[in-house]
């Protein structure tokens, strides 16, 4: 039998790669398929990820339209081909995304080390038919509150991504182990150290830590640009994080406590106010959302 493909008491059930060839997708085009939920992939039992089921391809295959329906689900548009879907100019898309009003999908780094975000094609046309939206896209000036965000450096994009990732990270997670990596990934190494100072814990955690897409060699420049945009850097984003995190360990301590040596006694977890509140020497994060977002984004320019 092939070697990527696996035979189980249930099912049979095929790598990724071998489904995206089975489907005619590409690698990236299936992966987006599995975080929208379009296609469901199963645990590989040898521990070799997660594999996509043969009924699952039928399935599939077999429907409606197929191979355009499923293409038209996961197509993803840049600045200048998603504000031709939407009609608008490509300026006007941007204040868009900035403003959160369109989330982006994914990203990837250009040869300038640029920032491309990249939206589902099938989203933007929702919001442009959307009779609500008529005035974002055709009065000739924002709402003034829209414009002073602006004004302040509002640039949502990466924490909207954030969120949308964070989201396609949970989905498949069955584990309480993969759901803690999968919050964790969006904390820096800093703040995960505070929230598990057990060396054994947080070796576990790292375990199920995924990395930013698109990120390149590690270190590389690229990589260091991939990670930076990963990293929550609001102080309410950070809050809630470092909240939920901290409740999923406590689920995974009770299900399946990290292996140490024998006898060693984990250490006292540590108050839940040092977990999710401020520490006693910063200043409370401010409210207002101007105030929160009048930093502006510390990578390369974003298109």
């Amino acid at each position: 039998m092939s070697g990527d493909t696996i035979t189980t008491t249930h099912r049979l059930a095929c790598t990724p790669s071998r489904a995206a060839r089975e489907l005619g997708l590409k690698r990236g085009e299936l992966d987006l398929a599995l975080h929208l939920g379009l296609i469901r992939t199963v645990p590989d039992e040898g521990g070799g990820g997660r594999r996509v089921p043969r009924s699952e391809i039928d399935r599939v295959s077999s429907g409606d339209g197929f191979p355009d329906t499923l293409l038209d689900r996961v197509k993803v548009v840049g600045t200048t081909q998603g504000a031709d879907v939407m009609g608008v100019p490509a300026g006007r898309f941007t204040r868009l995304a900035r403003l959160g009003l369109v989330v982006p999908v994914t990203f990837y780094l250009n040869r300038y080390r640029a920032v491309v975000w990249l939206y589902l094609a099938e989203e933007l046309k929702r919001f442009a038919t959307d009779e609500k939206n008529a005035s974002l896209l055709n009065d000739r000036r924002m709402p003034e509150g829209l414009r002073a965000m602006l004004d302040a450096g509002v640039d949502l994009r990466p924490r909207n991504w954030r969120g949308r990732h964070r989201g396609f990270l949970l989905r498949p997670a069955e584990d309480p182990w993969e759901r803690a990596g999968a919050l964790a990934a969006f904390l820096d190494p800093v703040q995960i150290a505070e929230i598990v100072p057990d060396p054994y814990e947080r070796s576990r955690l790292n375990r199920f830590r995924p990395g930013p897409p698109a990120s390149g060699t590690p270190g590389s420049p690229f990589g260091l640009i991939a990670e930076r945009i990963m990293t929550a850097d609001d102080p309410d984003e950070i809050g809630l994080l470092r909240a939920d995190l901290t409740a999923v360990l406590d689920e995974a301590r009770r299900v399946r406590p990290a292996p140490r040596p024998t006898g060693e006694r984990p250490p006292a977890p540590a108050h839940p106010r040092q977990l999710g509140s401020p520490r006693p020497e910063e200043p409370a994060p401010p409210r207002g959302l101007l105030s929160r977002f009048r930093r502006r984004t510390p990578w390369a320019t974003a298109l």
